[in-house]
């Protein structure tokens, strides 16, 4: 049980990866806070993790909304009396277009979710962390974070903003026995990558199986990584292993060619 008794909050827990990282914090004895806005998906992730003998809470939240996320963090408190751990997991693709087509809402709303709403959730849970001396924040970005990618300029700007951010949370928080890393994925099996590749097809005139093996073939193992990869990845610096490890930046992409 490598986080038994912990309480973790993740954002965007209710599908994709961030319920993988729910339901693998509460396989190792973590309470776990699912917050995302689709309420459905939440109470079903924290369903599930609490039948793993856990317990576990949905609140909804939109992690761009400041008393969205002070709410998300007092409901916290009151349900468990402490924070552990955070997984800023909640993201949006974006549009896929040229950024001469990317319109302002579109792009705001991308990095209001993506980035902002990293922010806003690290400024409320690293108070509670700090004074007690003790805390993890996980950041998930993208290796979109880490080159260009050409038609998702807002998707590549914020997960390029994620990890600046946790790299200088890391340097703010040290002296505080805070540890803040990022986690970056690459192409992952599932409904979030079909929905990436499906939108990149349309916008390009191929087709879906042609963007697949386009992706793929970047890999050096030729083939996409898991839900299951990150969160075991996410865990690691969650538990005890990773106790002196901060302002790092990990890739789980199956050695995606940045």
């Amino acid at each position: 049980m490598k986080l038994e008794g912990k309480v973790a909050i993740v954002t965007g827990g209710g599908k994709n990866i961030g319920r993988e990282i729910v339901l693998t914090f509460a396989r190792q004895g973590a309470h776990a806070v699912c917050s995302a806005t689709t309420e459905s998906a939440i109470e079903a992730t924290a369903r599930d993790a609490s039948a793993l003998g856990c317990r576990a809470i949905a609140v909804a939240c939109d992690v761009s909304n400041e008393q969205a996320v002070t709410n998300l963090v007092q409901t916290t408190l009151d349900e468990f009396g402490t924070i552990d751990i955070l997984v800023n997991n909640a993201g949006v693709a974006g549009p896929t277009a040229l950024i001469t087509d990317v319109n302002r809402d579109e792009w705001d709303r991308t990095i209001s979710i993506n980035l902002t709403g990293a922010y806003l959730c690290a400024k409320h849970v690293l108070p509670v962390m700090a004074k007690k001396k003790s805390g993890r924040i996980i950041n998930i970005a993208s290796v979109a974070g880490q080159t260009a990618y050409p038609l998702r300029s807002p998707y590549a700007v914020s997960k390029w903003g994620m990890i600046g951010l946790s790299r200088t949370l890391a340097a703010e928080w040290g002296s505080h026995n805070i540890q803040v890393n990022t986690v970056v994925p690459g192409p992952i099996e599932g409904a979030r990558m079909d929905s990436v590749i499906h939108n990149r097809a349309a916008s390009t005139g191929r087709t879906d199986d042609d963007i697949r093996a386009e992706y793929a073939s970047h890999t050096a193992l030729k083939r996409f990584a898991t839900e299951h990869d990150v969160a075991a990845m996410v865990l690691m610096l969650a538990s005890d292993e990773g106790l002196n490890i901060t302002g790092q930046v990990f890739n789980v992409c199956a050695g995606f060619a940045l």
